[in-house]
């Protein structure tokens, strides 16, 4: 054992000087020092693109959707909706599942859809999903959904009780938008 231990050590001695004899030779040369050509004129950068629209946060947007969806609802006769964690949890999910794949779907290849994602958020009785993706405000989410029958309906539900919304932008900038209502 002692030999061992006395083998390392001289290793560990030998070592550094072993790098030094294995270095390379300096290489000398006796060449004239060359002269480099003057540079030519840097070009001049193109202007700045004008800046893209600031992104309004995703807070403040499912805010404004929520506020605008009672506004649509008390218009045409209908409770407002009181917002539900539960069911905001599961449009949040919902958003970022296409933000994050870049799928518009309301069914995950997995293939849970809205009610099973609302049961798993702790939402027992959810009655429709709107979803819409590329709008840069509230405003225009709600335009687009008004003016298709399928999420108007979901809108002007009088039967629902409560909402959840979500937005995520996707990594390229574009917001994903989802609405969920639950008859609790």
């Amino acid at each position: 054992m002692l030999a061992q231990v006395l083998r390392r050590l001289a290793l560990l001695v030998a070592a550094p000087l072993l790098l030094i004899l294995a270095a390379p030779a300096q290489a000398v040369t006796s060449l004239p020092p060359v002269t480099p050509a003057p540079a030519p004129p840097a070009p001049t950068p193109p202007p700045p693109a004008p800046a893209p629209p600031a992104a309004v946060a995703p807070a403040r947007l499912m805010s404004e959707v929520v506020t605008m969806t009672n506004q649509q609802r008390h218009a045409n006769g209908c409770r407002l909706l009181t917002v539900s964690h539960d069911l905001t949890l599961a449009s949040v999910r919902q958003s970022l599942y296409m933000a994050r794949t870049g799928l518009f779907t309301h069914v995950w290849r997995d293939g849970s859809t809205f009610v099973t994602r609302a049961h798993a958020a702790g939402y027992r009785q959810p009655s429709g999903e709107n979803i819409a993706w590329g709008y840069q405000t509230a405003a225009d989410v709600m335009a687009a959904w008004m003016a298709s029958p399928h999420h108007r309906e979901n809108i002007l539900n009088c039967g629902a009780h409560s909402i959840g919304t979500g937005v995520v932008y996707a990594a390229n900038g574009i917001p994903y938008y989802t609405e969920v209502f639950g008859w609790d």
